[in-house]
């Protein structure tokens, strides 16, 4: 069995030079991506639209890094912001509507913790899902083999090492669950906060109000 059948396999491999050559795509694109005029939307949008490939909507806030891109799956209307690492050894899966703000790492990508077997250049990559209408904070890490339910927010800073379950507000290292978000939250947008009448009026209008 070959590296690339190995690490898509969720096995123990080695990054040898088809696993680089591999990679080579991506690390164009990126570039293009990262050096582009910041102002240029559309340019921007096609970047993103040939690395990560069947996506719907999807705007990445350059710079923005990646292994791979055809590992990274999306639904419709993803939003990554400023400083996003994506290491997609393993498939990272993404759902709709979901919102990453600057510098998130997203790992699916590790190494052994004994020296020796570290030291044999071994390594892996185990799958990340994350849930609809899902909002991960700013310089959150998420570890590998981690699944976020849908409609989960994870608070800014926040170290994900285990799976997080649906309508959740989690946060910390180790990330934990807060509490479940519920009907109540449905008026505010910050805290005690509540949208004003002009705001509340148009989510009405959007049908997003719970009302029926």
């Amino acid at each position: 069995m070959n590296n690339i059948e190995r690490r898509d396999r969720g096995m123990a491999y080695i990054s040898d030079e088809s696993v680089f050559e591999q990679q080579k795509p991506a690390r164009r694109l990126t570039q293009q991506l990262n050096s582009v005029d910041r102002s240029d939307f559309e340019t921007i949008g096609k970047i993103v639209k040939e690395l990560l490939g069947k996506s719907e909507n999807a705007f990445i806030n350059p710079p923005f890094y990646c292994d791979y891109g055809f590992n990274i799956e999306v639904g419709k209307n993803l939003f990554v912001n400023y400083n996003c690492t994506i290491l997609d050894v393993g498939k990272v899966r993404i759902g709709d509507n979901c919102q990453i703000a600057p510098n998130v790492s997203i790992y699916t990508a590790g190494h052994p913790v004994h020296p020796d077997s570290r030291n044999s250049m071994y390594e892996y990559g185990i799958d990340v899902t994350i849930g609809d209408n899902c909002w991960i904070g700013g310089n959150s890490v998420i570890c590998p083999g981690v699944t976020l339910g849908d409609n989960v927010v994870i608070g800014a800073g926040s170290v994900v090492t285990k799976d997080i379950p649906s309508w959740s507000i989690a946060a910390g290292n180790p990330c934990k669950v807060i509490r479940t978000i519920t009907e109540a939250d449905r008026k505010y947008y910050y805290k005690d906060r509540k949208f004003d009448e002009e705001a509340w009026k148009n989510i009405v209008e959007m049908g997003l109000s719970g009302e029926k």
